[in-house]
């Protein structure tokens, strides 16, 4: 992929600048976005930086939508269903959910239990599956790549708590 300037609203080219360059199953295995999350308490996963953003605990629920979501769109895509890699109104997805009513406990539940549905899954890919090629807006890309974006997304979102919400 060309070297470019992305923003988060160009979706998976910006995320993938974050992991390109790791193996999958390393990007997936790691702990580090769930230790980091762990760290952080009930009171503070209700902070907002500003008044018309998502609380943390939104964000993490938003992170394991996306993850939901991706990972299905990847089945398909692995079982060469014809599937554009299409967005999805996030807004309406976390606006209709249940996040701010749960306890920050249940939601990392919740995206731990999805990361490991996502882990079997990618266990089962050969490196043929890996290698089939679907479209992402106007980018067309591998299997493994999409599957490298949504830790991308996860980092952009976790690099935003850090830098926005816990400073």
């Amino acid at each position: 992929m060309e070297q470019l300037k992305f923003s988060p609203k160009d979706g998976f080219p910006y995320y993938f600048q974050f992991v390109k360059n790791k193996d999958l199953e390393t990007l997936f295995s790691s702990h580090s976005t769930f230790s980091f999350l762990k760290s952080i308490n009930e009171e503070k996963a209700e902070i907002r930086y500003a008044p018309d953003k998502w609380s943390i605990k939104q964000v993490v629920g938003h992170i394991t939508d996306h993850e939901r979501i991706k990972m299905f769109r990847a089945f398909q895509l692995s079982r060469k269903e014809t599937v554009q890699l299409w967005g999805y109104d996030q807004n309406l997805l976390v606006s209709n959910s249940r996040f701010e009513e749960l306890t920050f406990k249940q939601l990392l539940n919740d995206f731990e239990s999805i990361r490991k549905g996502s882990i079997s899954f990618i266990q089962t890919l050969s490196e043929r599956q890996l290698k089939i090629k679907g479209w992402a807006k106007q980018y067309e890309i591998t299997l493994e790549d999409f599957l490298k974006s949504i830790v991308g997304h996860e980092m952009h979102h976790i690099n935003i708590i850090k830098e926005r919400y816990l400073t």
